[in-house]
């Protein structure tokens, strides 16, 4: 098998707490199936590979945190079978929050964070030398978006952090379903962005790559 230029890990969301084991057919495993075909689509030929993450349990189980875990081991595969390939994180919810959890991994690049699970708890400074976007629709009824702005908010303070993009989608809500088309969009402008390729014909390119201060509403 070819070396590849990047990869991107696409991780689905779950539940604070459960046991019971994740399935192919979970709809936050399905869930990500149209946001890893927009990665695909946008970094075309250039040799980046997606993969998709299945968690080996439903739930992060307090401070067993299961599937920051399952991240970590395969950051760990990642990077020996492919020393020094870049990688970039893609998490939904709880998927976000181990994204996130383990964006220190030598081996990551880059983390975004889509609908991102992000208590005030989260720690930050695994962030550094990262690039980061996070992205909340303001009908969010299951996360906080405020949960995400600060944590994006601390995120800035940490020293040689590349940049911070935050993006708020307005009524967009958990599932990414509303605007679904934006979501997608945005996600795959930041794969085509961390990798150095050339920005895509959507306006969202320009939302993406600004790295503004503050939230971008779109």
């Amino acid at each position: 098998m070819a070396t590849p230029a990047g990869i991107v890990v696409v991780a689905h969301g779950g539940q604070d707490a459960s046991k019971r084991s994740v399935t192919a057919l979970d709809p936050p495993v399905l869930r990500m199936i149209p946001i890893a075909w927009a990665i695909r689509r946008a970094v075309g030929s250039s040799g980046i590979t997606v993969l998709r993450v299945q968690f080996q349990l439903r739930g992060w189980n307090g401070e067993q945190a299961s599937p920051a875990a399952d991240l970590n081991r395969l950051l760990d595969h990642i990077a020996a079978e492919h020393d020094g390939v870049p990688v970039l994180l893609v998490g939904h919810s709880m998927g976000g929050r181990a994204a996130f959890r383990t964006a220190g991994h030598p081996a990551v690049r880059a983390v975004a964070g889509l609908a991102p699970w992000l208590p005030f708890t989260e720690p930050v400074r695994q962030l550094a030398g990262r690039r980061v976007l996070v992205v909340h629709g303001n009908r969010d009824g299951i996360v906080k978006p405020s949960d995400t702005w600060a944590y994006a908010e601390r995120a800035r303070t940490v020293a040689s952090v590349t940049s911070v993009t935050a993006i708020e989608i307005a009524g967009g809500d958990h599932a990414m379903l509303r605007r679904a088309p934006l979501w997608h969009a945005l996600t795959a402008e930041f794969a085509r962005l961390c990798f150095g390729l050339p920005a895509g014909p959507d306006p969202a390119a320009a939302a993406v790559r600004a790295a503004a201060p503050g939230i971008t509403r779109l």
